[in-house]
């Protein structure tokens, strides 16, 4: 099976030089469900493309019967991020032009102007089927009413034109999986909507995330998607019909930043075939894995997750790594601390607040008062 292969024209530099995206659509011969798949929406996170190249090299070993329905991988999808670079750091998580966050910018069909209580409301005799055609039309449309915008003399600042094609590629997937990494030196963990827990599993990571309803804005790539969705569900349950659409959105975080950690990487392709399989879109030798009902997983609620800011300036030592089991009370870290106050150096203990599971730790271990040194995720939780 070969994929067809479209390049997106981004961003046209000073220079002339054209920055783009590239997309690899799969189709199986029966028609089914939709998903998208891409990685590296922060500069410095890049192990996600090592599986989306595995997943192309993968799908193209399949023939058409065994993909039902449509992938769409994008790998570096951010390219303006991923070439931002201060001497060998590699950073672009923030768009160095205006500041914003590459993944708190995208478009979220909630915040418009619209009824959804009034909508809901006729759609309540209607199948599951057709109330989510007509919603997702709804989305779509409001949606390409950017384009107008865009299109116009005063066009619109570069990141809502990024979003814009970004999300075009997705708004009509039933399946999303944003591939990250963590910025720092981290545990491999995802991010899961509240009623979506028991599709985590398939992933087989052992640590994820729970937001719960409240807990996200919606500016996120994968809040974008799901949070319509969960928002209708709420407005058709109080309604007395009870639905939860076959629609799910995720954020894998594989790992580290600026690392192809293959151990992370082999976990996201793993994963990532489990999820598909298990969702019915690959017959393939294997999958679904034997494992998968058997799978535990720490889901942690977003309010389990504690991060810890230097109290002073200094250097960091004898840092708790990530995936350790610390106690309340248990030393932490240190920072070896110069003051200027005509003193000796001293070195300072940092003591864990709660029980729980080092979730990550800062990339350098020179750190001013108030930068991020590590996070703890409550097992308490």
């Amino acid at each position: 099976m070969k994929p067809i292969i479209s390049t997106i024209p981004l961003k046209q530099l000073a220079s002339g030089d054209i920055l783009y995206l590239q997309v690899y659509k799969f189709t199986g011969n029966q028609t089914g469900k939709k998903a998208y798949i891409q990685a590296n929406l922060h500069g410095a996170e890049i192990s996600g493309n090592a599986v989306i190249h595995h997943l192309i090299k993968f799908l193209m070993t399949l023939d058409n019967s065994q993909l039902i329905g449509e992938i769409l991988l994008v790998p570096v999808c951010n390219p303006e991020g991923v070439n931002m670079r201060s001497h060998q750091f590699s950073s672009g998580r923030y768009n160095s032009y205006d500041g914003k966050d590459w993944n708190r910018i995208f478009w979220d069909y909630e915040k418009e102007d619209i009824d959804l209580e009034a909508f809901a409301k006729s759609q309540i005799n209607l199948t599951e089927i057709e109330i989510q055609n007509n919603y997702r039309q709804q989305i779509l449309d409001s949606f390409h009413q950017q384009s107008e915008k865009i299109n116009s003399p005063s066009s619109v600042p570069f990141y809502k034109y990024y979003r814009y094609q970004l999300q075009s590629l997705c708004l009509d997937a039933d399946y999303l999986i944003d591939l990250h990494s963590s910025t720092n030196q981290s545990l491999d963990y995802f991010y899961c909507f509240h009623g979506r827990e028991e599709s985590a599993k398939l992933f087989l990571l052992d640590y994820g995330i729970l937001m719960g309803d409240g807990e996200y804005d919606g500016d996120a790539f994968d809040e974008a998607f799901l949070k319509p969705w969960l928002a209708l569900e709420r407005s058709l349950k109080k309604l007395g019909k009870a639905i939860q659409f076959d629609i799910e959105s995720w954020t894998l975080e594989l790992g580290s930043g600026m690392k192809m950690n293959p151990e992370s990487v082999e976990k996201g392709i793993r994963g990532v075939k489990n999820y598909l399989a298990n969702k019915g879109m690959l017959k393939i030798p294997e999958f679904p894995l034997a494992e998968t009902a058997s799978h535990h997983i720490n889901l942690i609620s977003r309010k389990g997750m504690k991060s810890y800011y230097a109290p002073v300036g200094g250097m960091i030592q004898n840092r708790v790594e990530p995936g350790r089991v610390v106690k309340q009370n248990q030393r932490i870290y240190q920072i070896l601390n110069f003051n200027k106050n005509r003193e000796l150096p001293k070195v300072i203990d940092i003591f864990a607040e709660t029980d729980g599971v080092i979730l990550d730790n800062s990339t350098n271990h020179s750190v001013n008062q108030g930068d991020f040194v590590l996070g703890i995720i409550s097992k308490n939780n």
